[in-house]
């Protein structure tokens, strides 16, 4: 089956919160509707790698962040072809449509959703609420772990416009080497006020995760990434993301940089900005502050 003939997505509910790219989101009922869709893959990205084996959405296949993504050797992600080695196995084609889920506001579902789409994928969505919201519903989890037959998925370029490296940071806050030289431009920093300020070194309960230094990018914002989603997990309106952004600056005019600990939370404030309120210039560093906080002669600001 072709993208062409997957069924419209946008359910009247997503449609009505004013998002400028609805179609990335998709509801549980459309979700569960659509289990046994050939032309659908679902996938399930968790912070906590283990809740998929204790139950997940029947048919659903699992991606683990670092085993999956991550090279083994180089800190970096897979490149094409181990990416398109791994589509197959997950039985994804050219003509797929993925959609995401997971735990913790859909956190690690917005990052894998992230790289699928840096790594040249279009059809892709995200689960509106996540695992949290098929739990509360109390729609059927299972331990089954689904086999699909090998597809094929063709490597193609990947999008380098949404990814921003340490030397590409330096440049947008000004920096020549060590030399300020020009102006900066937008930078959003998605952690805790707390690990904005440099009073943590590290995300709260992730002591391994940490820099040598606390503090933030200079003149980074600090909006954190979990002011965008609602109590039972789904994004708040369209309306209200972008009062969010634009009280502190934040607008589809400018060239943007997102960044947290290691470039998780981040893309799923690059979702936000990029596919649901259709900002043109929004990059991920997903180097983020466990590059930046130990690098030497890097600026910082507390």
């Amino acid at each position: 089956m072709s993208q062409s003939s997957v069924p419209p997505a946008v359910s009247e509910e997503i449609a009505a919160r004013g998002y400028a790219n609805p179609d990335v989101l998709v509801t549980t009922e459309w979700v569960a509707q659509h289990l046994n869709d050939p032309s659908i893959r679902i996938v399930e990205s968790d912070e906590d790698v283990l809740l998929y084996d204790i139950g997940h959405i029947p048919g659903a296949v699992k991606i683990d962040w670092h085993q999956d993504l991550q090279d083994p050797v180089v800190r970096d992600f897979i490149g094409p072809e181990a990416f398109a080695a791994l589509m197959s196995r997950l039985g994804i084609g050219d003509d797929t449509t993925v959609v995401f889920y997971g735990d913790k506001n859909n956190w690690w579902a917005a990052y894998a959703y992230w790289f699928f789409k840096y790594m040249g994928h279009d059809h892709l969505k995200i689960m509106d609420g996540g695992r949290k919201k098929w739990e509360a519903e109390g729609r059927p989890l299972t331990r089954e772990v689904p086999s699909y037959p090998p597809a094929k998925w063709t490597p193609r370029a990947i999008r380098e416009e949404l990814r921003a490296f340490r030397d590409d940071v330096l440049k947008h806050i000004g920096y020549e080497g060590r030399r300020k030289v020009g102006p900066s431009l937008p930078l959003v920093d998605v952690r805790s006020p707390a690990e904005y300020s440099g009073e943590l070194l590290h995300m709260a309960d992730y002591p391994q995760e940490g820099a040598q230094r606390g503090g933030h990018i200079p003149g980074a914002k600090n909006i954190p990434w979990a002011r965008a989603v609602n109590e039972d997990g789904t994004f708040k309106t369209g309306d209200e993301l972008r009062e969010l952004y634009r009280n502190e600056g934040i607008t589809p005019d400018k060239d943007i940089v997102v960044y947290c600990r290691i470039g998780e939370r981040s893309a799923h404030s690059w979702f936000v900005l990029h596919e649901l309120l259709g900002y043109p210039k929004v990059r991920n560093y997903d180097g983020s502050w466990t590059e930046w906080g130990n690098v030497v002669g890097v600026p910082i600001e507390k």
